[in-house]
């Protein structure tokens, strides 16, 4: 089994949890995204999308960090609490997937990560976008009132929730005002500090390209207008 991933990438920080937490073992494939390395035809190959990461199981390629932890459930951990079978349980974990990609990492990529990489500006709209966010996560949190986000037990559904999060650690962006929030990504810090250990360094690289932006006048990137960094 390889992972093609981008070290510093929330999906990618994702998906390595969830191998680290089933014990699966794996080779690790770096994708340098600074240099386009996701962009070339070779790549497209693995994932026509040209995104990261993907999972190439025996022959069997999935992209999609959501589909591959899954997946990964599905097929090698059936029995797993972190993919619970429960219809309704199952559901919460699939709701916590889908609102993290869809709304909740969306708003939180576009205000911090977006800017760290590409000519894109922090804006008041963005801010207000991601406080929107922010707040239904704590308001989801508040209407479960469980230890983690899906349950009182670890699931899947914190992983990319727990990658997102991150990025705004990475900008110094408090989360005092939405202290549920704060609380369970502490709690996740403290009981799993072998997949905080994944997490962090991603968390730090990003913290780096904050204070450093990256160079990636050499990359050409058919969706996003690449910054330019002044030497």
């Amino acid at each position: 089994m390889k992972l093609y991933s981008v070290s510093d990438g929330p999906p990618s920080l994702a998906v390595r949890m969830t191998l680290k937490a089933l014990n699966i073992p794996f080779e690790l494939v770096d994708v340098i995204f600074n240099n386009g390395e996701h962009l070339t035809e070779e790549y497209a190959k693995l994932n026509p999308q040209k995104e990261i990461p993907v999972l190439d199981d025996d022959g069997f390629l999935l992209s999609e960090s959501i589909a591959i932890m899954q997946y990964l459930c599905d097929k090698y951990a059936p029995d797993s609490p972190l993919y619970p079978k429960d219809p309704k349980q199952r559901a919460l974990v699939n709701h916590r997937l889908c609102f993290n990609g869809m709304f909740y990492y969306a708003s939180i990529g576009a205000h911090c990560l977006a800017p760290m990489f590409f000519d894109y500006e922090r804006t008041p709209m963005g801010l207000k976008k991601l406080n929107i966010a922010l707040a239904t996560f704590e308001e989801y949190l508040k209407r479960l009132g469980t230890k983690y986000a899906a349950g009182d037990n670890l699931t899947i559904g914190d992983f990319p929730l727990m990658t997102a999060t991150l990025c705004l650690e990475a900008i110094d962006f408090s989360l005092d005002e939405y202290p549920l929030i704060k609380n369970w990504y502490e709690t996740f810090k403290n009981e799993n500090p072998d997949l905080w250990a994944i997490a962090e360094g991603g968390m730090k690289e990003l913290a780096h390209f904050e204070k450093n932006p990256p160079d990636l006048s050499a990359m050409t990137h058919p969706i996003h207008p690449i910054r330019k960094v002044n030497k």
